[in-house]
């Protein structure tokens, strides 16, 4: 298992390269996006011939006027085309909007579906070293950020672009002189476009990470909102979630006012570029060598070359911005999980023999402690097997290995004498039931919790695994019966409903392996009763381990397993290593004792 990386030492793809995986994203609406595309480009000529229609109408109507004959018809005719192209240029700039915006909302929603997808296919491993608000964050900020940068940033660079590129190409066919003297001005704003958005880009993913930080700060405190509520810690948990807000806010602040500087300097390059131009224009136009017509157009389009130019360099902060963003998510998009669900063999059949040989483990986030060392045990088909011990000994690290939630370091695990890593996951997954000590219940309803595990479950088989885990009797006291919601994390049940719903839920899935953690030691008498009852029902013709305190649940096993520091130190049933001087007999005296 690896140690999360540090992000200050990740090697960042360039810009390039994050800016062709970001767009790869809009690939699949390629048709629609190239026919928005097509009306980008209607809207845009549409732009570029306005400044020129309206400078010949200036000038017939200016000129008309000083011969002292203005020809109505040419002026009526050159309205009616201002007219066509107003009409022309608004009908293709909303159909441009329309068919942009609807892709990328179909682009976005695939990529939250993808990114969504490749999160719950990582290894368990993976979310013992991530933040859930960090994770979610990914999910709804950042994958909006580009979905604005795959289409309708897109569409604004390349509308912008054409109208930039056009307008001086217009501007040299006007007046070539007067373009050039214009054109000392565009090469220093354009060079400073990249440097500003060099640093946004740097200062937008440092902000993204610092909300995501934020984001987890608050799915911690609304998850434990019992907690919290219980210790009065509401301003502690409002304290920590304005600092890392602040944190943000200082970042965001940081780009702001980069973003101030940049944008005043190129506003007052821009216009002030203008200003020149109507200055030696009018020189120009005094002197013959230009039209009022032409000084016109050539107004226009100085204007739209800086708008146009200004556009792009606000665009370019956003997209630089975007690609911290992509970075992001694609870290996550792109992650192959070190336990693959969907590889491996399938067998036929199961017959339960599971063995450890010489396992072990430490956890990712403590990589250099061993919670099991050398570890081997045995389970043939049918047994239960409990393991006791004190806290720490690992007895909750054997089920996860079993449940192939991480994968030893060390030696390996068998089911019917064939490998884990042989195995797929998935499929191992479905052959193995867990009853936890909190189970956790969707919040949805009773049945859906219970066929969970088989979605293709009808009503009937349903009732019939509620009965059997001794559910039904207090389901059917509920006026909703099984479509009762029980409430996120079923906080609308007590402790022994849950428990029974749960074994319901494994009853349904038919296990060939059974898992207890502790099923029992959280409930009462009357509770326990009715869920031990259920789980031996449970038990039958299964291999089952059983991790367990209570002394009551440890005596019907077929062999007690004693673990302590990750290594067995006892073994043999529950009267024999009771009669035995050793770990087992000083923690059932303990138990008797409290």
């Amino acid at each position: 298992m690896s140690a999360k990386p540090d992000p200050k030492n990740e090697k960042k793809p360039p810009l390039p390269v994050t800016l062709k995986r970001l767009y790869s994203l809009a690939w699949p609406e390629r048709w629609p996006l190239l026919f928005a595309t097509l009306f980008l480009v209607g809207s845009s000529v549409g732009n570029l011939a306005f400044p020129r229609a309206m400078g010949t109408l200036f000038d017939e109507s200016l000129l008309g006027l000083k011969a002292g004959a203005v020809d109505l018809d040419r002026v009526d005719q050159m309205a009616l085309i201002l007219i066509v192209i107003f009409a022309g240029t608004a009908i293709a700039s909303a159909l441009r909007f329309l068919i942009y915006s609807r892709a990328g909302e179909r682009i976005v929603s695939k990529l939250r579906g993808d990114l969504y997808a490749s999160l719950l296919s990582q290894e368990i491993g993976f979310f013992d070293t991530q933040k859930t608000g960090d994770l979610t964050s990914r999910l709804s900020s950042d994958a909006a950020v580009l979905q604005n940068t795959v289409t309708a940033s897109l569409s604004m660079v390349l509308r912008n672009l054409m109208i930039a590129v056009g307008a001086l190409g217009m501007l040299l066919y006007t007046s070539p002189k007067l373009t050039l003297m214009m054109m000392g001005v565009v090469p220093p704003v354009a060079l400073s476009a990249v440097f500003y958005g060099r640093r946004v880009r740097k200062l937008s993913r440092e902000s993204q990470d610092a909300l995501a930080r934020a984001s987890d700060v608050a799915v911690e405190s609304l998850g434990g909102i019992r907690t919290v509520r219980g210790f009065a810690a509401e301003k502690k948990e409002v304290a920590r979630y304005r600092e890392a807000v602040d944190s943000s806010l200082q970042l965001a602040f940081k780009r702001i006012k980069l973003s101030a500087m940049f944008f005043g300097i190129a506003f007052f390059a821009a216009f002030g570029a203008g200003d020149f131009v109507f200055w030696y224009g009018a020189r120009m136009m005094a002197s013959g060598a230009l039209s009022p017509g032409a000084l016109f157009s050539f107004l226009f389009y100085t204007m739209q070359l800086a708008f146009g130019l200004a556009a792009l360099a606000e665009l370019w902060t956003e997209v630089q911005r975007a690609a911290g963003a992509a970075e992001r998510v694609f870290d996550l998009l792109h992650r192959k999980p070190e336990i693959p669900s969907t590889e491996g063999r399938q067998l036929a059949t199961v017959q339960g023999q599971l063995e450890f040989k010489d396992v072990s483990f430490a956890y990712p986030t403590r990589p250099d402690t061993k919670v099991l060392q050398n570890f081997s045990l045995a389970l043939k088909p049918g047994e239960v097997v409990a393991v006791v011990g004190p806290s720490g000994a690992g007895k909750s690290t054997i089920a996860s290995l079993l449940y192939r939630l991480y994968d030893p370091a060390g030696g390996r695990l068998e089911l019917d004498g064939v490998p884990f890593n042989e195995l797929d996951a998935e499929w191992l997954r479905r052959q193995v039931g867990v009853v936890a000590q909190e189970p956790l219940l969707f919040s949805t309803s009773v049945a859906d919790n219970i066929r969970y595990g088989r979605p293709e479950a009808t009503d009937e088989e349903v009732e019939a695994a509620a009965k059997l885990a001794n559910a039904d009797p207090f389901i059917s006291t509920f006026p909703d019966k099984y479509k009762t919601l029980v409430g996120e994390r079923g906080i609308q049940l007590s402790g022994g409903q849950k428990q029974r719903v749960a074994i319901a839920r494994a009853v349904l899935k038919n296990p060939r392996i059974l898992i207890l953690d502790e099923a029992t030691s959280a409930l009462d008498a009357e509770s326990e009763h009715l869920v031990r009852e259920a789980l031996e029902r449970l038990m039958e013709g299964r291999t089952t381990l059983v991790i367990a305190h209570r002394l009551s649940t440890v005596k019907g096993a077929d062999r007690v397993v004693v673990l302590d520091a990750g290594a067995i130190v006892q073994s043999g049933t529950h009267s024999d290593l009771v009669g035995t001087e050793g770990l087992y007999r000083r923690l059932v005296e303990r138990q008797f004792a409290a």
